[in-house]
């Protein structure tokens, strides 16, 4: 499952919870969450506007207990956060493209001086996974598009 990146959500605090939480505890948040603003649960006398808000605020809560809930999606998810914090984090010396990098055939990797004279390598077997690849030797990190 591929996640959006643009302005995406961040589920945990949807769910009120932290990436560190243990699947138990996600779901405990999750349902309580679930039953406050599921909309068969909603009192009859609710302004309009407001029921509107509730159930966009139970379709948030559902899509995030989904990506969440499920380990192979929040695995993902959470390698994104991660990649996406790196790049807010480290400097971020450029964006090249895989085919603008070094290849070596015989050891199957792309490689990329850096400006500090380390290299920047990615597996060919990694380059589905990975977008942000740190020099060996500096802070400076490249993002592959």
């Amino acid at each position: 499952m591929a996640f959006e990146r643009i302005n995406q959500k961040d589920w945990y605090k949807v769910l009120g919870a932290k990436p560190s939480d243990s699947p138990a505890e996600l779901k405990r948040k999750y349902q309580k969450l679930a039953l406050l603003y599921h909309p068969d649960k909603q009192e009859a006398d609710v302004p309009a506007g407001e029921v509107e808000e509730r159930v966009q605020r139970f379709i948030e809560i559902d899509q995030a207990w989904k990506i969440l809930g499920n380990e192979e999606t929040k695995k993902e998810y959470d390698l994104q956060q991660r990649e996406d914090n790196l790049t807010k984090e480290w400097p971020l010396h450029a964006q090249i493209y895989l085919e603008d990098m070094s290849w070596n055939e015989d050891e199957q990797l792309y490689t990329l001086s850096c400006r500090c004279g380390g290299n920047y390598s990615v597996f060919k077997s990694e380059t589905k996974d990975v977008s942000v690849v740190c020099c060996d030797t500096c802070s400076l990190v490249i993002e592959i598009l």
